[in-house]
């Protein structure tokens, strides 16, 4: 065994990961932290989209450096990614998902948009194994997941009209330690499918008030 993963290997299998390809859609405040912590654990191949690049702002909120300001978020993510885990395959999609854009067995949708979660899970769901879907409003975190069927008909019940959401997007009120705390929560999911255990189809975890709901 790779000594490296030696004090983790009865939490989260190598084996499971050695032919499984992980993609994250969306790197910024919650898919930069799963991209550096699916790294940590082992994913041995991974795939990274996103269309938009480093802004003073994400700094603080996202966790990038002053040096990667400029950069695609999918380049600045994809070097620490690189350097964390040197022998990793990183797949770098400098663009918007597409339909038919070729994505993994597993699936981490970290995007702050309502209406581009829908169209993304109409396009990936009958191709993943696992998907997992991280959403924060300021200190509220709701982690959603799937690998069953009870979870491919629960998630569409938590899609709804764009017109329906809140102003602005859900990263517009976020702190580095949320998103630091949800990247955590989904890949918790992730590593308990990776377990044959079964996933939290919907959990929401109020830090302010030191709630946690799971349906």
């Amino acid at each position: 065994m790779n000594s490296r993963f030696e004090r983790q290997h009865d939490l989260v299998p190598q084996e499971r990961l050695a032919d499984l390809t992980v993609t994250v859609i969306g790197v910024g405040a919650i898919g930069r932290q799963v991209a550096l912590q699916l790294a940590a654990i082992g994913v041995q191949r991974l795939q990274l989209i996103d269309f938009d690049m480093v802004e003073l702002t994400n700094t603080v909120t996202q966790g990038y450096f002053q040096d990667d300001i400029g950069l695609d978020k999918v380049e600045a993510t994809g070097n620490v990614v690189q350097r964390s885990s040197p022998g990793i395959v990183l797949e770098i999609v400098k663009d918007r998902f597409r339909p038919k854009q070729p994505t993994g067995e597993a699936v981490f949708c970290c995007v702050d948009s309502i209406s581009a979660r829908g169209a993304i899970w109409k396009a990936v769901k009958d191709r993943c194994r696992f998907w997992a879907d991280g959403r924060m409003q300021g200190e509220v975190i709701r982690i959603l997941a799937v690998a069953d069927e009870l979870g491919r008909e629960h998630y569409p019940t938590t899609l709804f009209d764009q017109s329906e959401a809140q102003e602005g997007s859900c990263t517009a009120r976020s702190t580095i330690y949320t998103a630091n705390i949800a990247g955590g929560l989904l890949v918790h999911q992730f590593a308990r499918w990776l377990r044959g255990l079964p996933v939290d189809r919907d959990a929401t975890f109020n830090l302010l008030a030191g709630e946690l709901m799971v349906a």
